[in-house]
């Protein structure tokens, strides 16, 4: 079941390489004489900031600048979640060279200074990006939203003053907008704005270089936007916890901390978005309230963090833990602290966005409770791998029964399923193996870029030649 999870419309490259010819291939990969390319990455989320997107960035980024490329990232130097947070303006940090604009202090409830926070920091990557010299890729995601746009129209005046060839640009698209704001009904479908932001979305797939979607079925919704199907890749994210032996519960600090052992602990752990609702979760921790040995973790932040809290508060729910997000070094005892994890998807979410959070459950071996519509990625994996249940949003009872049966299930039973959800990331699912798959894509297109531009310096050369010969011979006559 997992290898279906990564396809390619008609790129074609090799998707393992061993170390030992990593260094041929890479010079192979990158043109003539071996030179590497110049990639720029506009996003406003960058590690250390604990949001998943900044997370993912910087793996392909140390990726690539570990293959010999120059990667320079432009970001924000405040944190996503908490603002407050501040950031060096300028560090290299795994070989990747990292410059952070400024950001006021914007507070994320207020919905009229989440807009000016965000053209803020379309405005700050804009002149970022347009004065930054030779640049062979753009690369950029979802955040902050529209910069697509941004980096669209960066590579086309770089491409009109330098009189050059374009700049590739490469688009991961880690959700789909206006599509989640109309299935949210925060726009209206067919509304004046709902249709300049289509005609802003189609630019952007139209000019994109390559479009990397989290699964088929947002590969379906951006075909559906006029995407061609050869310059799509379909390539799940990956893990940021390795998929080691699973923690005994005794060993583990983070229980003992929070006091969780000897309890049988559902844990929510990332953004707690309105997108991918837990208020059916949040019902059946009312349901336990009184079964002092359950306890239910939310983890993380997020626009729905403020809601999770509130029901904990309001009901007085002693079995409820809700804690913000964890240093990474932490993950494995944090994840690993659960029994089963929890995960959702939106009814109306389905290739819309992707729930990343389940591949830290599979990574520390742990069962899934998967509360969403089917069939969906994450139904996929819980039906083709055999690592969970499935629950419809609204449906409490279920919820609850469900939550009781995993109770009761005898501990090999719930290992084993936490066990075949390890094996599966490890196979073609492992962070290793994904981060090579997008590398030698976008290897194979700085490879014909590079080319081109080597082609080009060549012809211009032989041109200057030739014509310095016929002046020569020329003068000769005379």
């Amino acid at each position: 079941m997992a290898e279906n999870l990564v396809s390619v419309g008609r790129i074609a490259f090799e998707s393992d390489a061993s170390p030992s010819n990593r260094k041929e291939e890479v010079s192979a990969a990158v043109g003539r004489g071996g030179v590497p390319g110049r990639l720029m990455i506009l996003t406003q989320v960058y590690v250390p900031d604990p949001a998943a997107v900044g997370q993912h960035m910087h793996d392909f980024a140390a990726a690539m600048a570990a293959r010999g490329h120059e990667v320079i990232v432009y970001c924000s130097s405040r944190g996503y979640d908490d603002p407050r947070q501040s950031f060096p303006r300028f560090e290299i940090r795994d070989g990747v060279k990292i410059i952070r604009y400024s950001l006021p202090i914007f507070t994320k409830s207020n919905m009229l200074l989440r807009i000016v926070g965000s053209v803020w920091a379309q405005l700050a990557l804009f002149f970022h990006a347009l004065f930054t010299l030779r640049t062979e890729m753009i690369f950029f995601s979802t955040s902050p939203p529209m910069i697509g746009v941004t980096a669209t129209l960066v590579a086309k005046l770089k491409s009109l003053f330098s009189f050059g060839k374009q700049a590739q640009l490469v688009y991961w698209a880690m959700d789909l907008n206006p599509d989640q704001l109309v299935a949210m009904r925060k726009l209206r479908a067919g509304s004046l704005a709902h249709r300049l932001l289509e005609a802003a979305n189609r630019f952007v797939l139209r000019n994109a270089d390559l479009t990397i979607a989290l699964d088929r079925f947002m590969e379906a919704r951006l075909k559906q936007h006029g995407r061609a199907p050869q310059k799509v890749l379909v390539l799940p994210p990956w893990s940021h916890e390795k998929p080691d032996a699973p923690l005994p519960h005794p060993a583990n600090w983070f229980r003992d901390k929070h006091g969780l052992q000897g309890r049988f602990v559902v844990m929510y752990s990332g953004n707690h978005s309105p997108a991918n609702p837990i208020d059916t979760l949040l019902a059946a921790a009312l349901a336990f309230k009184d079964d002092d040995t359950i306890r239910f973790a939310f983890i993380g932040g997020g626009a729905a963090k403020k809601q999770v809290n509130e029901h904990i508060e309001r009901h007085g729910l002693r079995n409820c833990l809700s804690l913000p997000y964890q240093p990474l070094s932490d993950l494995r005892y944090s994840l690993g602290a659960a029994d089963v994890h929890a995960v959702s998807l939106g009814e109306h979410m389905v290739g819309i966005v992707h729930p990343c959070k389940v591949y830290g459950a599979m990574a520390v071996g742990r069962p899934i409770l998967y509360l969403g519509p089917r069939p969906s990625h994450v139904s996929d994996l819980i039906e083709g791998e055999g690592i969970g249940w499935r629950i419809a949003h609204g449906d409490v009872a279920g919820c609850v029964t469900a939550i009781q049966e995993m109770k009761d299930l005898a501990s090999p039973d719930l290992a084993a399923k936490g066990a075949r959800a390890q094996a599966a990331l490890r196979s073609s699912l492992a962070p290793t193996h994904l981060l090579n798959v997008m590398c030698k894509a976008i290897e194979g297109l700085l490879a014909g870029r590079i080319a081109e531009k080597s082609a080009y310096v060549e012809q211009h050369t032989a041109e200057q030649a030739s014509t310095a010969r016929s002046d020569k011979v020329h003068n000769m006559i005379e």
